[in-house]
């Protein structure tokens, strides 16, 4: 308990220590280097964990690889078997065998014998559909292990260059850092307020932020309900409806899901969307877009832009890891399930979305 409480004071040190005013001697950090050394490492510790995630998925991307080609080849033994009974088959109807067959049974001189050879004959060609059809099986699968194979192939190149750009981009903000303190005046203490962020910011920060996302994400997972609750939340123009909804109703609507917002509130822009707001020592700004996306399914998924914390900026590896682990956007169809969304936009204090019938 006693050590956070010192880190919660050093960050009010951090914080306060920030706003001071531009005033200082020649070969000392001004307050405005000082945040930008803080905001290079703490982009060092946010890449260094994208990095460790990249390295992860490229081991299990590489697994499945191994165990792809393992079955590919299982697969090709075993449609080999299959293509030698399916042509066995496709032979017999070509070389006359079934008909042969299927005179027997027409030529039978009894109703009795009629239906025993019948039998007979549906089993023989039960027998070739089946061959058939497990010679059909095999092939499909064989297909799509081949199509998984090339886009395992094809991720795991993605992911080798990834993971050099990352590495890439560390060593070149590291040297950065490193020279902007050595020219600081104080290397000492812009050091200590360094690995203070880090630790608070690995066993605080992510933490407090990664709440602020998944009550958004838990909100939003009802604002469909809430808009169909709302008098001239949804308007219709012929085939068109227009669902559009206020900042304020849509901040009225989030302190309603979960108190942590009663400090945090959004707010509409033209082509822009800014939530921010200060919690104890965490201060937290987003700003973000909305776009119609149709893969896997038709929603408005929303894309963090710019991500503060604390007043130091957060880098892309940051926003993209918030936005695979929280789904901020909302589905319209949970709405009116026969419409789907063809275009959404902001303005001043409104989020407007359009649908058009889905056929």
């Amino acid at each position: 308990m006693k050590r956070q409480y010192g880190i919660t004071a050093f960050i009010l040190c951090i914080i306060v220590f920030l706003q001071l005013p531009s005033t200082y001697a020649y070969g000392e950090s001004s307050p405005e280097d000082t945040r930008e050394i803080l905001q290079k490492s703490l982009s060092i510790v946010e890449i260094d964990h994208e990095i460790e995630r990249i390295a992860e998925r490229q081991k299990q991307l590489a697994q499945q690889y191994e165990t792809l080609s393992i079955q590919l080849q299982e697969q090709e033994e075993q449609i080999h078997i299959q293509q030698d009974r399916a042509g066995a088959v496709v032979r017999s109807y070509y070389t006359g065998e079934r008909d042969s067959l299927l005179m027997t049974v027409l030529g039978a001189r009894s109703f009795k014998d009629l239906f025993v050879l019948y039998d007979y004959y549906q089993i023989i060609i039960g027998r070739d559909q089946a061959v058939l059809d497990k010679y059909q099986d095999r092939y499909r699968d064989l297909q799509q292990t081949s199509t998984q194979i090339r886009q395992t192939t094809a991720e795991l190149s993605e992911m080798k260059t990834n993971l050099q750009n990352q590495r890439e981009r560390v060593v070149a903000l590291q040297k950065e850092v490193d020279d902007q303190i050595a020219t600081s005046g104080d290397a000492a203490a812009i050091q200590k307020l360094m690995d203070e962020l880090t630790l608070y910011w690995e066993n605080i920060g992510i933490y407090e932020v990664k709440r602020y996302f998944k009550a958004l994400a838990s909100a939003m997972q009802n604002l469909p309900d809430f808009i169909q609750e709302q008098n001239g939340g949804i308007s219709t123009t012929g085939t068109t409806y227009t669902i559009r909804i206020g900042q304020d109703e849509l901040n009225a609507f989030l302190r309603s899901q979960n108190s942590i917002f009663e400090d945090f509130a959004f707010k509409f822009n033209q082509d822009k969307i800014t939530a921010s707001g200060q919690r104890d020592q965490l201060q937290l700004s987003i700003e973000g877009h909305y776009t119609v996306e149709n893969d896997p399914q038709n929603s408005i998924r929303f894309h963090v832009d710019k991500l503060v914390f604390n007043q130091l900026e957060l880098p892309d590896t940051t926003r993209r890891m918030l936005e695979r682990e929280f789904d901020l956007g909302f589905y319209p169809q949970k709405i009116l399930s026969f419409v789907k969304a063809t275009d959404v936009s902001t303005s001043e204090g409104v989020l407007e979305v359009k649908l058009a019938i889905s056929f």
